[in-house]
């Protein structure tokens, strides 16, 4: 890969056209081993990996990436949106084929996928789009890219790499500052705002989510943030994350306002505990629900298995929450280069609760943290 070496002042260089053809190319042979006649990409995610164009947000208009094994890929866009489409980094690795108003558009990507087979179709086409294809493919049938092609985007190159631990140096840096800022007498919405600053003072173009659960709030994993005004005692915990130049960041510390009681340092000291045995069990070879095992394992023999009611983590690329996914019956095996969550937590209803994450990669001899801010408890003002 050629793209993203940094540039002077650390600003990473651009994905290249060769880039874009190598994941092109690696698409369609994974579409192939999988016994798919071929994808059918729609805009969102998968079209910027593979291609590096993002067409007009809520368009109406078919645009869909056709990647067929043995054919060159070809872009089916509307003739008005084909001149940004010819500019994009990807478009030297394939053809276009526009379409304008009055046209029947599914009967001009029918023309390239042809007349049967089973096809992948990214997760997030919209449904009149398929029901537009299985109108003129009525031989065909479609699967989601997340049941066809799981792992489409999971194993991550040297460059994508270098940029998600750029995206976690970057929250690293929003969290070793938030813990410097009043949180008694607050509310929560003001530490989520103070949070989204931070993230793009630090870098991000985009603020996907800001948890702020504050004490009995604390105790829903997914609270986000709301009016409850924070108080001397509560624990807090804090769960933030976007995208920096185009891939994600996530992490999730739980703090305490003034000192904690023995049980909440308790409860805390079991989750890094726990987080810290799903790190090392991440190697090559291993599957995913083993993560997800050994972090379990520690908060049922501590007696609170009933309270870690998620997950132990997902994966993380160009979306902050992707394939693959540490849960037990995944067995997917582990590979270099794939990048996932490793966040264990206890939920006490009407009380508290305790998350502590990272974004863990897998090397060659292990994992590799892309989060390295502490995961000891700390005090807050």
């Amino acid at each position: 890969m050629t793209g993203t070496a940094p540039l002077a002042g650390g600003t990473p260089a651009p994905f290249t056209a060769d880039d874009y053809r190598v994941r092109m190319e690696r698409a369609a042979r994974s579409a192939a081993d999988a016994g798919l006649a071929g994808l059918v990409v729609a805009p969102g995610p998968d079209m910027v990996w593979l291609t590096g164009y993002t067409p007009p947000a809520d368009t109406e208009r078919l645009t869909a990436l056709v990647l067929v094994p043995g054919q060159q890929p070809v872009l089916v866009v509307p003739t008005l949106e084909a001149p940004d489409a010819r500019k994009a980094a990807g478009a030297p690795g394939m053809s276009l084929r526009d379409w304008t108003d009055g046209v029947d558009p599914y009967a001009v990507a029918a023309g390239l996928v042809g007349g049967d087979g089973r096809f992948g179709i990214s997760d997030n086409a919209w449904a009149m789009h398929l029901l537009g294809l299985q109108k003129v493919l009525p031989e065909a049938c479609f699967a989601s890219l997340t049941d066809a092609l799981p792992m489409l985007r999971a194993v991550k190159d040297a460059a994508e790499l270098e940029l998600l631990a750029a995206a976690g140096a970057a929250a690293d840096q929003a969290f070793e500052e938030i813990r410097k800022v009043p949180f008694a007498g607050r509310r929560e919405s003001d530490i989520g705002r103070d949070l989204a600053d931070l993230l793009l003072r630090f870098g991000h173009s985009q603020v996907d989510f800001t948890v702020v659960g504050s004490g009995p709030n604390g105790a829903d994993p997914h609270h986000e943030v709301g009016d409850r005004v924070i108080q001397r005692g509560d624990m807090v915990v804090l769960d933030f994350g976007g995208l920096k130049d185009g891939y994600g960041s996530d992490t999730t510390r739980t703090v305490h306002v003034g000192e904690p009681t023995d049980e909440e340092r308790r409860v805390h000291d079991i989750v890094r505990a726990a987080q810290e045995a799903g790190f090392r069990a991440v190697r090559p070879g291993v599957a995913c629900q083993e993560v997800d095992r050994a972090a379990r394992a520690v908060i049922d023999d501590a007696g609170y298995g009933e309270y870690f009611i998620h997950r132990t983590g997902h994966g993380i690329g160009v979306t902050t929450h992707e394939p693959p996914y540490m849960i037990e019956g995944e067995e997917q095996l582990l590979v270099p280069g794939m990048c996932f969550s490793v966040e264990p937590g206890i939920y006490l209803p009407g009380r508290f609760g305790v998350r502590i994450e990272d974004i863990v990669t897998v090397a060659e001899d292990g994992g590799r943290r892309l989060n390295n801010t502490t995961r000891e408890m700390v005090i807050v003002d």
